[in-house]
């Protein structure tokens, strides 16, 4: 490459290194994986390696993390929060050895300390006198995010220490974590709530820490290991890393699972495999093994690098399994909310002993980070062994053939003109008509937590497009029985069914339609809020921005969202094909203080025998009480079903009177009498 090109190539690492950064640390929404992102700094670090002059002040590689989130209190560690640099084969963490015995040579056989690296939230706890006073996030490394008040309302985090041997001042590291049957559990009640789900528990943790209400922590059921004390104050309680972690354990905090010592890295390295075996099975999420040189006064002689790595500590990752194909072609999805995603086409390959024939590239940005073009040769990997990506291209398998790849200024679908928004790296069809947008769409808007219309599933719509019946979401309400019964796997009796089912779905209340209609930033909730302001889809529709985001809880990236959505010639179209179709368009007007329900505040959690969360909240609602997602001392009563969570203990610990759907039917009825 020419020092152009190599200049080029630095700065598009940077920014895609930054946003990613940006995404996984303060927006909780992880754009590319572990893998991805590992590939592209190692990549980054290399070039400025061999070409100083191309490293910026505010390049990725001299961060630790990322900046505070602005509405959390700034606090400035103590000591520096370090990131560990990763080791990916025996040969790395080999050469980690060597750079440290040239430094100190007693290292070689002075003894190591492994631990599983949690794949957590790194969080660090101040205590004086054996007290907590402050709790923080890692934020840049240097300054974190005070989050004292939510760390308080995790289990394993001691409020005292037991015990009287610890320093009076001092900073306790650890990894707050969700494990993955709570994590299952969690996102089931987000979805049951019209909530989307959480990508992953590592993001949901670090999400559920920067919360600004501490009750919405404690409901996420957050865990913690401890893995290091950093003394301010005092002489350091421990000669080697694994005496820390038995006196961490003393203190009351639960420590890192399966640590072991050795003698010399060669026994290191045999156990390597063992860990490798060991972490998929493991109840949290792990991506590692932390190998540390395990005498104190070793690490001080170590030293760190750069102000930003330990040399003393190293993470030895496994590799994913990983196959080179050919690109054959880069194709663009148009999905419900009318976001374009571009995909690969790929020569089949087997991975994992699954034969991939596509896989994600998330966004037009990241593929010109990874310079992947059409026609290359491709790394594949399955991410969480699931879903397939490219990793990257096999650069010196190039011909010239290769053709770059941009994102189209037209909507492939409906050749309409695409947007994307400021800040944002995804770009939108904003034609709520498209073609591309329908099936999804159709999906969506006929799906349980929308219009909720039975037996009409993703196959059924499928059907129902290429027969021609369907074409946008008001040609349902125009379906007969007698067009159904043509169909393959029709009967008499499930088309009669369908159509009442659509018949009946017409009476939804408004909030149940704006919710379906799927526009951009308007999950259940919010819908919920817009239609109790607003009354009517009329008068939202006439709102201007400043009108829709002064509802509490909206603001103006939703009431933006909104008004294009209005504003949208086809979807007024859609709007008033539906309202001839005879669709409801009004809110209900809650019964309020007046109602049987008045002044009650219920919340439901798990699966009721006959009522969907929907018609429940809607019973409770029309009775003059409110439903809300978390228990607290001012809850009336919980109502819980199977499988309810962490809400039916968090009732009995503050003394919440607990009621089945049965008691809830009763009261209903007795004041409705």
């Amino acid at each position: 490459m020419s020092a152009q090109d190599l200049a080029r190539r630095a700065a598009t690492l940077r920014r895609t290194l930054e946003r990613a950064n940006r995404a996984y640390y303060q927006l909780d929404a992880p754009e590319i994986s572990d893998a991805e992102y590992d590939r592209l700094y190692r990549e980054l670090a290399a070039l400025e390696r061999e070409h100083p002059e191309l490293q910026t002040p505010d390049s990725p590689t001299l961060r630790v993390g990322a900046a505070p989130a602005d509405a959390l209190r700034k606090h400035p560690h103590r000591r520096p929060m370090l990131s560990l640099a990763n080791a990916f084969s025996p040969e790395e963490l080999a050469a980690w050895e060597d750079r440290n015995a040239r430094i100190n040579p007693d290292v070689r056989g002075a003894g190591y300390a492994t631990e599983v690296k949690i794949d957590g939230a790194a969080v660090s706890l101040t205590y004086v006198s054996g007290r907590l006073t402050v709790g923080a996030t890692r934020g840049n490394g240097v300054i974190g995010e005070d989050v004292t008040a939510n760390l308080r309302t995790v289990q394993d985090v001691p409020l005292a220490l037991r015990g009287r041997a610890h320093p009076p001042l001092m900073e306790i590291r650890g990894e707050v974590y969700i494990p993955h049957g709570t994590f299952a559990t969690i996102n089931r009640e987000r979805e049951a709530e019209g909530d989307p789900p959480f990508a992953n528990p590592r993001n949901a943790a670090a999400g559920s820490l920067r919360q600004l209400d501490p009750a919405v922590t404690r409901a996420r059921r957050l865990r913690m290991f401890a893995f290091q004390v950093e003394v301010i104050d005092g002489k350091p309680p421990a000669r080697t890393h694994s005496d820390a972690l038995d006196l961490l354990a003393s203190w009351g905090f639960e420590v890192t699972p399966h640590s072991r010592s050795f003698t010399t890295l060669e026994e290191v390295q045999a156990a390597v495999p063992e860990y490798e075996t060991l972490l998929p099975a493991l109840p949290f999420g792990a991506d590692g093994v932390v190998v540390k040189v395990n005498r104190r006064d070793l690490q001080e002689d170590l030293g760190v690098v750069g102000g930003r790595e330990p040399r003393w500590a190293v993470a030895r990752k496994f590799q994913p399994d990983v196959a080179v194909t050919r690109l054959l072609k880069i194709s663009v999805n148009v999905g419900r909310t009318g976001a374009l995603t571009p995909w690969a086409l790929l020569e089949p390959v087997e991975i994992g002993g699954v034969t991939v024939s596509r896989a994600t590239l998330h966004n037009a940005d990241v593929i010109a980070a990874k310079d992947v073009r059409v026609g290359d040769w491709v790394e594949v990997t399955r991410a969480g062994e699931v879903i397939p990506q490219v990793l990257g291209p096999v650069r010196d398998r190039r011909d010239g053939t290769e053709t770059e790849f941009h994102m189209p200024t037209e909507c492939p679908e409906c050749g309409q003109p695409v947007e994307r928004p400021a800040d944002e790296v995804v770009s939108y069809c904003v034609n709520a008509a498209c073609p591309g947008r329908i099936l999804e769409g159709l999906v969506h808007f006929a799906s349980r937590g929308a219009m909720d219309i039975r037996g009409l599933g993703e196959e059924r719509v499928r059907q129902l497009v290429q027969a021609g019946l369907v074409k946008e979401i008001p040609d349902l309400f125009s379906l007969t029985p007698a067009q159904l019964v043509q169909l393959e796997r029709f009967a008499a009796q499930s088309s009669e069914q369908l159509v009442q089912a659509i018949e009946a779905s017409r009476e939804r209340p408004l909030s149940t339609l704006l919710f379906a209609f799927g526009i951009r930033h308007v999950g259940k909730s919010v819908a919920v809020l817009l239609a109790r302001r607003f009354g009517t889809l009329e008068s939202l529709g006439v709102a201007d921005e400043a009108s829709v985001s002064a509802v509490p809880g909206v603001g103006p990236v939703i009431a933006a969202a909104v008004v294009t959505w209005f504003a949208n010639p086809a979807n007024a179209r859609m709007v008033a094909r539906l309202r001839q179709a005879g669709v409801r368009m009004s809110e209900p007007r809650s019964r309020g203080g007046d109602g049987p329900f008045a002044g009650a505040s219920f919340v439901l959690t798990g699966t009721l025998p006959t009522l969907s969360r929907e018609q429940a909240t809607q019973r409770i609602e029309d009775a003059g009480g409110r439903v809300t997602s978390g228990v607290s001392r001012k809850t009336t009563a919980v109502v819980a079903g199977t499988d309810p969570g962490g809400k039916l203990e968090k009732a009995r610990e503050y003394g919440i009177e607990i009621i089945d759907e049965a008691e809830l039917l009763r009261r209903l009825e007795s004041a409705n009498s």
